[in-house]
């Protein structure tokens, strides 16, 4: 998310392990990213160096703010419920359409 805009500029989808990091870095790429600001999860420290790393609450409002709109407006994100499936590409499929329709207004 880039922090002046607040516009959504790439996104994957999984558990919180390295390979879904290194995949969202190369989706980054070709946006020239200078600095990155995050929590204090390992793998950032892992792959990112010191001088482009920023980290802290501080710095991390506006995007954990977007994931609580996430999580109010996609139930699935919240809990197990009627609406929950166990399948991820379904929750990758249905993520992909409410940030595509949210964050770009594009009707897909």
């Amino acid at each position: 998310m880039d922090r002046q805009t607040g516009q959504v500029l790439a996104y994957t989808f999984g558990q919180r392990k390295d390979e879904v990091f290194l995949k969202l870095k190369q989706l980054l790429e070709p946006f020239g990213i200078k600095k990155c600001c995050t929590d204090g999860w390992g793998a950032y420290s892992r792959h990112l160096p010191t001088n482009k790393h920023g980290m802290g609450k501080r710095k991390t409002q506006k995007i954990e703010h977007k994931h609580l709109n996430l999580r109010t407006r996609i139930k699935r994100l919240a809990r197990k419920t009627i609406c929950f499936s166990k399948s991820e590409e379904m929750h990758d499929l249905v993520i992909g359409l409410f940030i595509n329709h949210y964050e770009f207004g594009l009707n897909v």
